[in-house]
């Protein structure tokens, strides 16, 4: 039994499993905010529905109704 050898591995295997729970724990974070955003903008939809109708449609044409050209 090679004490040395046995002692490197269980050490490399607690980094790994320590950078693994790292890893997680920032995704974790990010679904978090990601959800907190997606609900808020689920209370806007809710609360004025045309104001949401908008914010969708200036999302994908953001220059659309921008400018008018006015000639009398």
């Amino acid at each position: 039994m090679d004490i040395p050898s046995l002692s490197v591995a269980l050490s490399q295997s607690k980094v790994m499993e320590q950078a693994g729970t790292a890893v997680l724990s920032m995704a974790l974070d990010s679904t978090g905010q990601e959800t907190a955003t997606l609900i808020e903008m689920m209370d806007a939809s809710v609360g004025a529905p045309a104001v949401s109708t908008q914010m969708m449609e200036q999302s994908v044409h953001p220059n659309l109704g921008a400018n008018i050209d006015i000639s009398i």
